[in-house]
């Protein structure tokens, strides 16, 4: 018996961008088996986030890959939609087709990834993660220059807010299927609000009425935006980095302590920083400056040497190539880890990404049932965007 925590569930996935392939990279890692549709004459490069997946190219837009789609959503448990509000119901293909009244499957789980809200004044706009991450309002509160924010790569609204969000409403909606209502339902997933709810622990604060001690100050002056010296990035003598987070009196007392012993005797100390700083916000730029002249004073691995096992709250800024080394991992592996059930073994998880051109077109056929008659009107009406070699 599989101990994959998602066998047997079957994910249809509309090929996108970012967030809705990882939403079904993870659940395919957990051991859904995820089929990928591809558009026919996609580009042939590889989405690094569709290994293990299976690739089958239809179009839509012809009576017969119109069919092929119904047929095999039908028969699935979970059908992700990446694409703009809209796109599905004009391909005959809407969550009223296969849920509504004598809808087609009363069991699909229909979920649906936009960027912008479905309902309100930018569902129609194109954008990517940056521009969800500024409506959202979290934007305006990262760390940056005094003239603007920065923002964090396009992890925050497509894979957080997106893509990690899409999966916890899928695995909602199946836990619901199964122990309570034995129905499909829509799960309706934006990355504005979504990154607005993985942020939520922020964004309360900083809406008090009365002001947080998080967020008094203006963006950049306090503790978490990089306002506060004990929790910011400074920069050794090797031109690499060490991270610094003390934020409770007592770790912020021990990295003092252990900092200053790292300086040496021969780096002379007209004044050094008190405990009691650590509170003190009109001090900060005094022990930025200190910490910043004390670890250019000397290299990242010096650094690392003299904070390690201590609760010093200081640890080295590593490469993804040195983050990999430390964890023994070639690539990111599943996680959380559970005692019992496991994701996928590591030689599948690493398993090459299929080329988004239809690779698996005849098994995927064979799976659904579709006989030689129907294959024939597929090749006959350029639904499938692969060469078959039966029909």
């Amino acid at each position: 018996m599989s101990t994959l925590p998602l066998a047997g569930v079957t994910v249809i996935e509309f090929a996108g961008l970012a967030p809705g392939p990882y939403a079904g990279q993870v659940l395919q890692d957990w051991g859904a088996r995820v089929i990928r549709v591809d558009r026919v004459g996609a580009n042939p490069a590889k989405d690094l986030l569709a290994r293990g997946k299976r690739s089958i190219a239809i179009n839509p837009k012809v009576p017969s890959g119109l069919k092929l789609l119904k047929k095999m959503i039908q028969t699935s448990d979970v059908l992700i939609d990446p694409f703009r509000p809209g796109v599905m119901e004009r391909l005959g293909l809407g969550p009223d087709v296969f849920l509504g009244k004598d809808g087609l499957s009363d069991g699909l789980i229909y979920a649906r990834l936009s960027g912008f809200p479905r309902k309100g004044p930018h569902k129609d706009m194109a954008g990517h993660d940056i521009n969800y991450l500024a409506l959202s309002g979290v934007l305006s509160m990262l760390p940056g220059s005094s003239e603007k924010p920065s923002f964090p790569l396009n992890i925050v609204a497509d894979f957080a807010g997106g893509g990690i969000m899409c999966v916890l409403g899928i695995l909602l909606a199946l836990f619901e299927r199964t122990t309570k209502s034995g129905k499909g339902q829509v799960v309706d997933v934006n990355m504005v609000s979504g990154t607005r709810y993985i942020s939520l622990f922020s964004l309360v604060h900083a809406n008090q009425a009365s002001g947080s001690q998080l967020f008094s100050r203006p963006r950049g002056e306090n503790i978490l935006d990089g306002g506060a010296p004990f929790y910011d990035v400074y920069t050794c003598s090797d031109g690499r980095w060490m991270s610094v987070g003390c934020l409770e009196p007592q770790f912020f007392k021990t990295f003092i302590d252990h900092f200053v012993k790292g300086l040496g005797p021969d780096l002379p100390l007209e004044w050094r920083p008190s405990p009691e700083m650590h509170g003190n916000p009109e001090e900060w730029p005094k022990l930025r400056k200190f910490l910043a002249d004390g670890f250019r004073s000397n290299t990242r691995e010096h650094w690392v040497k003299i904070f390690h096992e201590t609760d010093s709250c200081a640890v080295p800024v590593l490469s993804p190539s040195e983050a990999a080394d430390l964890l023994s991992e070639e690539a990111p592996l599943p996680h959380p880890s559970l005692s019992r059930t496991y994701p996928r073994k590591f030689a599948e998880a690493l398993a090459r990404p299929p080329l988004p051109t239809g690779e698996h077109t005849e098994e995927i056929l064979d799976e659904f049932g579709i006989v030689a008659s129907e294959r024939a009107e597929l090749v006959a009406e350029g639904a499938l965007g692969a060469k078959m070699s039966k029909l």
